[in-house]
């Protein structure tokens, strides 16, 4: 994730990880700009069998982070910490 500023995308998923629309299933999500990549912010789903699930559903605020240009994860914020992929 060499390209990204790791604390500015934290900053920006903290700052709207309540989001703008919805997924689907009902989580928020919310598309933002940062050097020029499209990224999206989307609140973990609980209900998934995933360590991320799994945080989720003990209360943590877990938020994934995916390129929009190149469809893939790049970062997960639990509590605004930032783990790369």
């Amino acid at each position: 994730m060499d390209q990204y500023n790791l604390r500015r995308v934290a900053s920006m998923v903290a700052r709207h990880a309540s989001g703008t629309g919805r997924t689907p299933s009902g989580l928020g999500k919310k598309v933002f700009t940062d050097q020029g990549h499209r990224l999206i912010a989307i609140e973990q789903n609980p209900d998934k069998p995933s360590e991320w699930g799994n945080l989720a559903r003990q209360g943590h605020k877990v938020v994934q982070v995916k390129d929009l240009s190149t469809d893939r994860y790049v970062a997960v914020v639990v509590d605004g910490r930032v783990k790369e992929y």
